[in-house]
């Protein structure tokens, strides 16, 4: 009678993480996404530990730009209009939920859930992170903005950011003509930096504010990316490589 190693079950319950965490770190976003955490994390660091050539250039940035808001007020109404509608971080969520709801339509359902429930965790993290860490926000004599809750992430940089890396990734899944792919990735990054501008530029958010908001949006959605394609396999476009059928043989190779 053959006998069954009692411990081969728990051995192979405890490789499955390791064999999951291995996936995880050999996704190009997986090391990505520790990357972009790394220097989130370096931010965070020398912010909350005072580090003075930082907050001194936070402070000048921050001086010049409001003194440039208070002398151009076509252009603050300008940048108030982006930052409340075309770049709020509830119209990054609508265009999650948008492409969510294609998904679902297309019977791509766990994928649909898995957008809308990172784009859940972009949330909850960034409002964790504000409690936890404090900062506070510009004081100004002559406010041309307001804004609540603590500084630090920015709430528009990061959402910007993780909503753009997410809805990148989805546009290459589907396959995106180069010519779209391009614009798409054009506009992405132009949102990104016009949310980081518009918050610095009205006075509600420090740089380095802007700066850890956006590199913790990318993290968060690339380690989101590499979380996918460990569970699941293969991308759409390598596994249709490895499934290609071999070229018929040359004409002269045939035989007679």
């Amino acid at each position: 009678m053959t006998r069954t190693d009692p411990g081969a079950g728990g051995s192979g319950a405890q490789r499955r993480p390791r064999l999951a965490a291995a996936s995880w770190l050999a996704e190009p976003t997986g090391k990505a996404a520790l990357f972009l955490a790394a220097a989130t994390a370096g931010i965070v660091t020398v912010v909350a530990a005072g580090w003075r050539p930082v907050l001194r250039m936070d402070r000048h940035v921050a001086v010049d730009l409001h003194a440039l808001a208070l002398e151009h007020p076509n252009l603050t109404h300008a940048n108030r209009i982006l930052t409340d509608w075309a770049l709020d971080p509830w119209t990054m969520r609508l265009l999650l939920a948008a492409v969510a709801v294609w998904l679902w339509r297309r019977r791509e359902r766990l994928l649909a859930l898995f957008t809308a429930g990172t784009s859940a965790v972009e949330a909850g993290v960034r409002q964790v992170l504000r409690w936890a860490i404090g900062r506070e926000r510009p004081r100004w004599e002559r406010p041309v903005d307001s804004a609540d809750f603590a500084a630090l992430p920015s709430g528009h940089a990061m959402t910007a950011a993780a909503s753009c890396v997410l809805l990148l990734w989805l546009a290459r899944r589907a396959q995106l003509r180069s010519a779209l792919w391009h614009t798409a990735l054009a506009g992405a990054v132009l949102a990104v930096a016009g949310a980081c501008f518009t918050r610095i530029f009205l006075g509600v958010h420090w740089l380095t504010d802007t700066l850890a908001g956006a590199l913790l949006g990318a993290a968060l959605a690339t380690a989101a990316i590499a979380t996918w394609h460990s569970i699941t396999g293969p991308r759409p476009a390598r596994a249709a490589a490895d499934a290609k059928p071999a070229a018929p043989p040359r004409r002269k190779d045939l035989p007679r």
